[in-house]
């Protein structure tokens, strides 16, 4: 099986020159053989993408765009698809291949075990859908709570600024008071020492 990779190598779109070049440039970096077929220089490459594009994949003009990726006749996708496998990890699958040995793309899920009355394991889960509503009913409580303490917090900050505005202005009145005092200790001290300048003299 080989994957084909359509695209236009004479594009004058730099969006399209660049989804070209991711694509190619991923499944080379991840070893995975592929072919380059060119839509621009190729009439039957660009009218067999165009014919095996399903319909529902094609844009409204009806004229699918490249990169357009087949695994031999089967259409994977285009750059969107692509895109989309690679961030899930699921490229091997998208690209119809066997993922190889030791990859990170995960594995089908397995089927739900039943129990041994044939009933499926997910499905008894009256007692958890109760729990989560007793959740929610919960957490409006709990949000009630946080607004009442927001409440009291706003309260207490007034109280506080109230009380520090308070002894900021007996703060700077002792201050005053304080400046005031050394200043006439200065003056009595300045007269002091004139006196002795006097005597000398």
């Amino acid at each position: 099986m080989v994957i084909k990779v359509f695209v236009a190598t004479s594009s004058g779109s730099i969006a399209i020159r660049k989804k070209q070049q991711e694509v190619v440039g991923f499944l080379e970096a991840n070893k995975i053989d592929f072919k380059e077929l060119d839509i621009a220089g190729d009439e039957d490459n660009r009218k067999w993408m165009r014919e095996n594009v399903p319909g529902e994949k094609k844009p409204q003009n009806g004229i699918p765009l490249p990169p357009q990726i087949f695994n031999e006749e089967q259409y994977c996708g285009d750059f969107d698809s692509f895109f989309s496998a690679k961030e899930e990890n699921i490229i091997y699958s998208f690209l119809g291949l066997a993922p190889p040995p030791g990859s990170k793309e995960t594995k089908p899920l397995e089927e739900e075990p039943s129990l041994p009355n044939g009933e499926v394991v997910g499905e008894a889960q009256s007692p958890a859908e109760g729990t989560e509503e007793a959740g929610e009913s919960g957490e409006n409580e709990a949000q009630k709570e946080d607004k009442e303490d927001e409440g009291n917090l706003a309260e207490s900050q007034e109280e506080k600024a109230g009380e520090v505005t308070e002894e900021g202005a007996g703060g700077d009145a002792e201050e005053e008071e304080a400046e005031k005092g050394e200043a006439e200790a200065g003056g009595e001290a300045g007269g002091e020492e004139g006196e002795e300048g006097g005597e000398e003299s």
